[in-house]
């Protein structure tokens, strides 16, 4: 169960980390629509995995085939199906996890709820499965982008290292110019020097990341258990290692503020305000203004360092994590992010045309 998200533009994923393939079923997308195919591939490859220092040395070529759905360049309207083959998977790397748990990871509970797990690379709970979220996010962005909007994603955070800057005021043009993802290049450096020293430790951290819609116009959302923010937040809420979601108030502690501090003043019909507190959604509405949150991630949960555990039969063990693995996420969880707006939004809007039509 769980392996769809959406409900007009519809993302169905399958396949495990070390199974033959990985992919899924895109189901809604609107017909005529010509892709542009080295875009969607740019995002795949600044997902994947063995590109420098800063990810797992994993080498996949992460090359996406397209089942159906597309004939000459052009979607039809029916399902696109897709594939992206596993080429250099070595599950050798955990037969020392096969009877035993790891600390903060799924492996105790997929084998506590399903009676058997997939322990190579985590199968179905690897982040792996995020290679097709990201083929299907693609799509969305290009889709979105012909209707004036636009997304950006960027590292802000890599443990207590912060950009302590707005978005409005950085280059979002610059978010590739390195291998974190942070458009700021002088706090890139020193986030990308602190993520190889926890490696070389042997150990993980986590970081955040801020997402940024532009040009979503007012009415996207509904006022009750649709809300366009829940609908954002379980979006990412679903992306592995993630343990948090805010959106709006930018660099404000809302909580403990006041209303005439952060209410939003409407100064035209369009819906524009004197500022953003509210991050382009009220009432669960998109009111016209940028669309902007910012999503938690926790360090990856194998580490190479000693750990106590317990075995399959409950017996104490202990543990060491082995093989190739991420020191920090966020770096490859951009696209992953970006998507998952994408995705989101690409549905609403096809939900709030279904309402005109109605």
């Amino acid at each position: 169960m769980g392996n769809s998200y959406g409900v007009l533009f519809k993302l169905t994923t399958f396949g495990e980390s070390h199974g033959l393939a990985i992919g899924g079923v895109i189901d809604g997308c609107p017909s005529g629509f010509t892709l542009d195919f080295n875009d969607i591939q740019f995002y795949l490859d600044s997902r994947k995995p063995g590109k420098n220092k800063l990810t797992s040395s994993r080498k996949e070529n992460d090359a996406v085939e397209f089942l159906s759905g597309i004939f000459e360049g052009k979607t039809t309207g029916t399902p696109i199906a897709f594939i992206i083959k596993n080429n250099d998977h070595i599950s050798s790397d955990y037969n020392h996890i096969k009877e035993a748990f790891r600390p903060s990871h799924a492996d105790f509970v997929y084998y506590s709820k399903y009676g058997i797990r997939d322990y190579r690379g985590g199968g179905r709970s690897s982040a792996r499965e995020t290679a097709c979220r990201v083929v299907a996010g693609a799509i969305a962005k290009q889709i979105l982008l012909k209707k004036g909007i636009q997304i950006f994603a960027y590292v802000n955070s890599v443990g207590s290292i912060r950009l302590n800057k707005k978005y409005k005021d950085l280059n979002l043009s610059a978010i590739y110019d390195n291998n974190i993802r942070c458009p700021d290049q002088e706090c890139a450096n020193i986030m990308i020097n602190e993520i190889l020293k926890v490696k070389d430790s042997g150990d993980t951290i986590g970081g955040e990341i801020t997402v940024v819609a532009k040009g979503v116009p007012i009415g996207w959302g509904e006022p009750v258990f649709d809300k366009l923010h829940a609908d954002i937040g379980k979006g990412m809420l679903s992306i592995n290692a993630v343990h948090g979601f805010k959106y709006g108030f930018e660099n404000t502690d809302i909580s403990s503020s006041k209303g005439s501090k952060v209410n939003d003043i409407i100064v035209n019909k369009q819906g524009k305000t004197q500022s953003n507190f509210s991050g382009g959604i009220q009432g669960g509405i998109s009111n016209g203004n940028d669309i902007y949150c910012t999503v938690l991630f926790k360090p990856v949960s194998t580490i190479m360092k000693e750990q106590k555990s317990i075995s399959i039969d409950g017996s104490i063990t202990k543990i060491t994590g082995k093989g190739r693995h991420d020191a920090c996420v966020v770096p490859r969880a951009v696209p992953i992010v970006s998507s998952m707006l994408a995705i989101t939004l690409l549905d609403h809007y096809l939900r709030s045309l279904k309402d005109k039509i109605l």
